[in-house]
């Protein structure tokens, strides 16, 4: 299978909102013991960074169940239930994993809440003005020094050839171009693919991904390649960088991934958040949603990257530069471009 048809197949698959495919699991009670017991082995059998993450930071699942065990009983409310469930699902570190009730929603966000968030709508609204275009969910204007600026915020809308080729044909007078994705959380894979692809006139080796093949924590199939195709259509020939924060995630951090293997790109700006497993989701006795990451995929150096992509050029945003008016990502990034 090719990389466009893997992106067609699991294009949903990378939203950091939806749910998708089922895992069949063995039958347990619906009480509290039961739905943790559920809950552990589902996890246990197919969730695919367990070899990565013991690594990273010494997880071990059995000790979380030992640890988490003891913590339930039968006298225990469903928002207790909900609490101390959600608590294990946090000890994986990962934004893919949720747990969905009719009153609340488990999620980790560790990947974000103790960073800056190197963004200001403020700042935003400066530069991108009141006169800017927009299509498809993307904002974009030609700066005063003749840079292009393109704001992609999700990539949760599907891109129309048309639509691009209308954007690049407006940037064409351009002497660089510059693509803020800081704050975009994911979407469609094919978005990110097909955004990536107006920026390579060659066929690019961009990646690795994996399935799960047994229970086992490292039972996983060969390495199958991720392929970036040049568009079809209109492609910038030209610089370009990418400003990143630590909110970008999922598909955007695919995208980024991408964009590294491109000629003309440089990333500007903080780390992004990472989520680099492709989700699945499954059901507890009582009903209760789990998501859940089951393919892991990798850079083109069969690298992980779970847990963020560094920036080629690490720039922040101060207070300083939020009361003088100035965003240092973007004036980086012009700089960079205008030499």
């Amino acid at each position: 299978m090719n990389f466009k048809s893997i992106l067609l197949t699991f294009a949903v698959l990378l939203s950091t909102i939806g749910l998708t495919s089922c895992v069949d699991e063995t039958t347990f009670a619906n009480n509290p013991h039961g739905n943790f017991e559920a809950l552990w082995r589902i996890i246990d059998e197919h969730y695919c960074f367990f070899d990565y993450k013991q690594k990273t930071y010494n997880l071990d699942w059995n000790e979380v169940h030992d640890k988490y065990a003891r913590q339930f009983n039968e006298g225990m409310t469903e928002d207790q239930l909900f609490e101390v469930l959600g608590n294990m699902l946090a000890e994986l570190r990962d934004g893919h994993v949720n747990m969905y009730s009719r009153f609340n929603l488990a999620r980790n966000w560790s990947w974000h809440e103790d960073f800056p968030t190197n963004f200001s709508d403020t700042l935003f609204n400066k530069y991108i003005g009141t006169d800017y275009r927009q299509t498809n969910g993307m904002q974009y204007r030609i700066l005063d020094d003749n840079i292009g600026y393109l704001r992609c915020a999700s990539f949760e809308n599907g891109f129309g050839s048309g639509n691009l080729d209308e954007i690049f044909a407006y940037f064409a007078p351009c002497n660089g171009l510059i693509i803020d994705i800081r704050n975009n959380g994911g979407g469609l894979i094919t978005s990110a693919e097909t955004l990536a692809a107006r920026f390579t006139n060659k066929e690019l080796l961009v990646g690795y991904m994996q399935h799960k093949t047994g229970k086992g924590h490292n039972d996983f199939s060969s390495m199958r390649e991720q392929r970036l195709r040049p568009a079809r259509s209109i492609r910038w020939q030209k610089r370009v960088a990418v400003l990143t924060n630590r909110r970008v995630y999922s598909a955007a951090n695919e995208f980024v991934k991408y964009m590294r293997c491109c000629p003309k790109a440089t990333i500007v700006g903080d780390k992004t958040g990472g989520g680099a497993g492709l989700p699945f989701s499954s059901e507890l006795p009582n009903g209760w949603g789990v998501r859940f990451s089951a393919c892991p995929m990798y850079d083109k150096d069969q690298h992980s990257t779970e847990f963020g992509i560094d920036p080629d050029h690490k720039v922040g945003l101060t207070m300083a530069d939020i009361i003088q008016g100035r965003d240092a990502i973007i004036e980086y990034a012009r700089h960079l471009l205008t030499q």
